[in-house]
Order: C-alpha cells, then structure tokens, then sequence
C-alpha cells in the first residue's frame, strides 16, 4: 500500500467531513480554539532547565533549520520540549505538548512527556521474563505490569548531551548492569536531528556486555493545531497497517496479530480520531480509547507508516521507521493535573502519541519480532518525522 497516494486525494473530502467523522458521543475537552493569545515560538529560558539533579547538571538545547524549524531539548529524560513548525499560512505551531522547567517535569503527574524511553518502551507482562535460561524481575510501576522501563526509566536520567552541530544533538547514556532489573550494562547513544526538510529525525544505537532486551523510542505527545489548541479528536490519521494485536484488561497483547478491517481500528483510508473512538468495542474499552500496537505492512524508512493531518493548521506529520510497530496512545489517561509551558492544562485528549518500537511485551512473546541484544551486536534504527502543510 503507497500510504501517501491513498492520504492525499481523501484530504479535502475528509477535511470537509470533519465535523460529522466526529463520534457525537466523544468526550471533548472545553478548550476547542486555537488560541491567538499563544506565541508558539516564545522559548522557556535556558535557566528553568538549570538544575543538578544525582550530581549531573541539566540543561536546554535549541536545534533549528535553515527554514526555521525548531527543536528545543533537555537532558533531563532526553526531552523533546518545544517542536516548532510552520502552518499552512507560514505561522510557526509548537506541534509539541511540554513543561517550561525540568522542575515541572520531575513534579509532573504525567512522567513521560516528551522523553527518550527505555531500556524497554511500553509494557512487560507482570514484571518478568526469562532470558537464556533465567528469570527476570522486574519493578511494577503500572499494576501489575511494568511500563517503560520500570520506575526509574530513561525519562528520569540525565543523559550526557553534545550538541554537534546547529541541527544535532547527541545523548548519551550508561544504563548499567541490573539497572531497574535489566542485565548487562548498555551503552546507548541516540542522535536528535533537525534536518533542512522539515523532518526530526532520530538514530537510536546501543551496545551490551551481557545478553539482554531493548526497546527504545520516544513518547512525545504531539498536536498538531498547536499546544493548548483543544482536542486532538478531529486530526486525521491514516496507517500502512494491516493488522494490529490486540490487547487485554491490562494493555497486555494477547499474543494474536489480528486484521483491523472492519473494526475501529481501521485507518487504512484517512479518518478522524474520534470518529470510532466511543464505538461498543472491547478493544476500546481495553484501552480506554487507542493505546494499541499497530503491526506495519513495511518498515524501511522510505515510504511513510502514518501520516496525520491537524484540521486546524493544515500541518501534516508524516511518520517512517525501521520499527517493525507503531504504538498509538490518544491521550486517554491525561487528566487536566499538569500546567504546560504556554500555561494551559492537559485536558484529556488534547494530544496523541505515536511510539515507533518493537511490540509490548515481546520478551515474554517468542512469535513477536525479537528483542534481544548479545554482546557484539549493535542496536541501531532509525525513525523519522517530518513536517509539511496540504
């Protein structure tokens, strides 16, 4: 399927149906405008992100292109903390949802707000797995699985930083040797870049001295109408995805990969978020909405897995990957209990996430694509988004 040669021909139809897409039972939040009183290329100050937190120093890094894309972080959790990109009417859109301090992201109730995730992105059934013979155990941070690496993952590290060039950031980290249950001490470098094309581009490399399991990514919440813009219910999202693999009471797969068509989770043609998002389905009702684990037809980085569409902006984010899975959470757990930087609330559903990574619980699940790592191999992948206006 030529994800992109489907997408754009439906857009104006769809665009024009967004109002009657909508689910008429979707809870919405009360915030449906973009606000004019936002400046989106407004920056937090560098001293909000200055702060010794176990005896290393953070820190904010701005990264911009030459057409003025802009890609503010902290190495506090490897954060993506501004993400500016231009409207259809050339108007810059901080298509990131973020704190304006590291202060605000150690208190914040929400842990994972824009951060590197790791050593295993999304969830480990109950805490365990077996690995060459022996067992595993693992912090429950997420009753009563674990969740991004347990109680102390990557979101709450401070990753040493380089920035190489205007455009590049690079992070570094040792995660050592039983560090929150995980063998071998890994040693990870992930690259930020914002390239001339409008795309952020992210490199993730690792390298261990015991056998073990990786999964990074990161879990930037995204909305493209801009932060503080209201729901995200109304964006257009379509996926080269077939298949999906469905999850139980917990958000742990079952370990089937089931086809989508038919069912709520179809975005093979262009639909809006909240079209299906309240239909009488299991899998739904699960995830208290889409927090589901999307099996990609092709992942090699050169077509497109999902693009979605902002129906205010006209931004479209287009999204390749080496992953074989794409991991879409629509917010349902935000609960209006964090300020953001431009001092607006995260409503619920006022942004999404779209996690490239292998599949939740692949270690304790042998028919899933592997995640093991041995001494003398390198984890490397790669996975790209870009930025234009239809």
């Amino acid at each position: 399927m030529n994800l992109r040669s489907l997408f754009l021909p439906l857009l104006p139809a769809c665009v024009l149906l967004l109002a009657s897409c909508t689910h008429s039972g979707s809870k919405t939040t009360t915030n449906t405008t973009m606000k004019d009183s936002i400046t989106y290329g407004h920056l937090p100050p560098d001293s909000a992100f200055e702060k010794t937190i176990d005896g290393k120093q953070t820190h904010l890094y701005t990264l911009k292109n030459k057409a003025g894309m802009t890609l503010t972080m902290t190495n506090f959790g490897g954060r993506v903390v501004n993400l500016l990109v231009p409207d259809s009417a050339g108007k810059m859109i901080d298509v990131s949802v973020g704190m304006g301090s590291v202060e605000d992201y150690v208190k914040s109730a929400e842990p994972y707000f824009g951060a590197t995730i790791g050593r295993y992105g999304n969830r480990i059934a109950k805490g365990h797995f077996s690995l060459d013979g022996k067992q595993y155990t693992l912090a429950i941070n997420n009753a009563p699985n674990t969740l991004h690496g347990g109680k102390k993952g990557y979101q709450d590290v401070v990753w040493d930083a380089k920035k190489l060039n205007d455009q590049t950031l690079e992070l570094t980290y040792l995660s050592k040797d039983m560090e929150e249950g995980f063998p071998g001490n890994l040693h990870i470098k992930v690259t930020y870049t914002v390239t001339d094309d409008n795309s952020l581009k992210i490199d993730y490399e690792a390298t261990t001295d015991k056998t073990t399991v990786v999964n990074l990514t990161n879990h930037a919440y995204f909305n493209l109408n801009g932060e503080g813009s209201g729901t995200i219910l109304n964006h257009l999202v379509q996926f080269n995805a077939d298949n999906y693999t469905p999850v139980d009471s917990t958000l742990i797969p079952t370990g089937e990969i089931e086809p989508i068509k038919g069912t709520p989770f179809d975005f093979t043609k262009p639909e809006t978020i909240g079209a299906r998002i309240n239909d009488d389905n299991q899998q739904l009702k699960n995830g208290k909405g889409y927090d589901h684990n999307f099996v990609l037809n092709k992942h090699d980085i050169k077509i497109p897995v999902a693009l979605v569409k902002g129906d205010k902006t006209g931004i479209v984010m287009e999204i390749y990957t080496e992953e074989p899975g794409l991991q879409f959470y629509s917010g349902n757990f935000m609960q209006n209990k964090n300020t953001m930087k431009y001092g607006e609330k995260d409503d619920y559903r006022t942004a999404f996430a779209m996690e490239t990574q292998h599949f939740p619980d692949s270690p304790n699940q042998p028919q899933f694509p592997s995640t093991v790592l041995k001494p003398g191999q390198t984890y490397k992948t790669q996975s790209i988004y870009k930025f234009k206006t239809k």
